[in-house]
C-alpha cells in the first residue's frame, strides 16, 4: 500500500476546489435539435451552479440520445465530490438460505419449502465456513438470503452472534427492509426493539436491497407480497433514525418506464433529506434468465450507463454511487467511473443470488483484479471499510 494510510471519509472534498467550471460542449459533441439543447444546456448550467433537478429534468435525462453529454456531466459531480478516487471494500457474501415466503418474479434464487433444490444452513455451518473460509483480510460479510418461514427470529439474530463469535473483526452488513420487517411480525416486537436486539448480536449496517423500484405500479405486477412503496420507505425511516446506516438500491431493465425510475430517485432523496442515513445509492441491472421474466432482454450496456449517470444526478444528496459489478459486469463498470460512479463494490467472493438469474461476471474477483481495472480506468483505487470512515490509497 503506498500513501499516508487511513484517513477519513471527509477527505475527498479537498479535491471539489480543484475542478473546474463544466466546459461548453466541444465541436463534434452531440447538440440536440433546438428546445432539447436548450433544455439540456440549461440542465447542465444548473447542475454547475449547485441547483437541484427536477422530476421532470430526470426524465428529459433518461430519453435524451445526448448520453454522453449527460455521462460527462455526472462525471462532473462525481469529480467534484471524490476527485479521481474509486472506492472497493474487501467482501464476502453469505446467503444462509434460498426457501422464500415470497415469489417475486424477477427472482431465480428463491425456492418453496420443501423444494429438493433449496438449501439452509445451519448455525454449526455458519460458523464452520466463516472459521475455514473467510479470508483473513476480509473487512465485510455481506448477508442477504431468503426470507425462511421455518426459521424461527432467534435463528437471524443468533447468526450475527456467531459470526461475530468467530471473526469480531468483521463488519456485518445484513438484513433489508424486508427482512427486518418480516422480523418484526414472526417476533412481535417494534422494529426499533428488533434493531436493538440485531445490534447487540453484531449488526453493523443494512444493505439497500427489497426496495426494487418505489412504483406501486411495479410492485403489484413483479412483487405484491413484499412491502409496498410507502412501507419500505416508514421502515427505512424508522432504522435510520434508530442510528442504523444504510444503502439504497434502484432494479431497472424489467417492466418499469423511465418515469418510475426518476421517482423512485426522487423519493430516495426526499427520504435522505429526512434521515440522512443512506451512504450509497446502487443502480441494480435486471437479469431475466430463469425467471417468470425471461421473455425480457434485459438493459444494455448503454442502459447500465444511463440509470448510473442521471442516479448521480438525481440523488443529489447521497455521497456514493455504486456501479455492482457482478450484475452490470467488469467492463461496464470501469466505464462507470466516468459516468458518475465513484464505488464498485468489492471482492464479493462467492455471488449466488444474480448467476442464478444468468449473469456471466465472475463469482467473485481478487483485490489486485479490483485494483487494476480501477487503475486502468484513470482512477485511484482506494479501499475503504463499510462506512467509508476508514479509507487506505492502494
Amino acid at each position: 500500500m503506498s500513501g499516508a494510510g487511513a484517513t477519513t471519509a471527509a477527505a475527498p472534498a479537498a479535491a471539489r476546489s480543484a475542478v473546474a467550471p463544466l466546459p461548453p460542449p466541444r465541436r463534434g459533441r452531440m447538440r440536440l435539435p433546438g428546445a432539447d439543447e436548450a433544455r439540456l444546456r440549461s440542465i447542465e448550467e444548473r447542475v454547475v451552479a449547485g441547483e437541484r433537478l427536477g422530476f421532470d429534468d430526470g426524465v428529459f435525462l433518461m430519453r435524451t440520445p445526448a448520453l454522453h453529454r449527460v455521462g460527462a456531466l455526472a462525471n462532473w459531480v462525481r469529480e467534484r465530490l471524490h476527485g479521481d478516487r474509486a472506492y472497493f471494500v474487501l467482501n464476502r457474501h453469505l446467503n444462509p438460505t434460498n426457501f422464500c415466503v415470497y415469489d417475486c418474479k424477477f427472482c431465480a434464487f428463491y425456492r418453496r419449502a420443501n423444494d429438493p433444490t433449496g438449501y439452509r444452513m445451519s448455525l454449526d455451518d455458519v460458523r464452520r465456513v466463516v472459521r475455514d473460509e473467510f479470508e483473513r483480510e476480509l473487512t465485510e460479510v455481506h448477508i442477504v438470503g431468503g426470507i425462511d418461514p421455518k426459521l424461527p427470529y432467534a435463528w437471524f439474530v443468533d447468526l450475527l452472534r456467531v459470526i461475530k463469535e468467530e471473526r469480531p473483526d468483521l463488519h456485518l452488513k445484513a438484513w433489508t427492509m424486508i427482512e427486518i420487517e418480516w422480523f418484526s411480525r414472526i417476533a412481535r416486537k417494534p422494529i426499533e426493539a428488533v434493531l436493538d436486539d440485531l445490534l447487540a448480536a453484531g449488526l453493523g449496517s443494512c444493505p439497500g436491497g427489497g426496495v426494487e423500484v418505489l412504483s406501486d405500479r411495479v410492485h403489484d405486477t413483479l412483487f405484491p407480497d413484499k412491502l409496498r412503496p410507502a412501507q419500505w420507505l416508514d421502515t427505512a425511516r424508522r432504522v435510520q433514525r434508530h442510528g442504523v446506516r444504510m444503502n439504497a438500491t434502484m432494479l431497472y431493465g424489467h417492466v418499469e418506464t423511465d418515469a418510475e425510475l426518476v421517482e423512485h430517485m426522487v423519493k430516495i432523496r426526499e427520504l435522505q433529506d429526512d434521515a440522512k442515513g443512506f451512504m450509497t445509492f446502487i443502480p441494480l441491472a435486471f437479469h431475466p434468465a430463469n425467471t417468470e421474466l425471461a421473455h425480457l432482454p434485459g438493459p444494455t450496456g448503454l442502459m447500465d450507463l444511463r440509470a448510473i449517470a442521471v442516479s448521480r444526478l438525481m440523488v443529489d444528496n447521497i455521497p456514493h454511487l455504486k456501479t455492482y459489478w457482478i450484475m452490470q459486469g467488469l467492463g461496464v463498470a470501469q466505464v462507470a467511473l466516468r459516468y458518475g460512479a465513484d464505488d464498485i463494490d468489492g471482492t464479493v467472493v462467492e455471488e449466488k443470488i444474480t448467476h442464478d438469474a444468468g449473469a456471466r461476471s465472475p463469482f467473485g474477483v481478487t483485490k489486485g483484479e479490483l485494483v487494476r481495472l480501477i487503475r486502468e480506468s484513470g482512477r485511484e483505487p482506494w479501499q475503504r471499510d463499510t462506512t467509508y470512515s476508514r479509507l487506505v490509497h492502494v
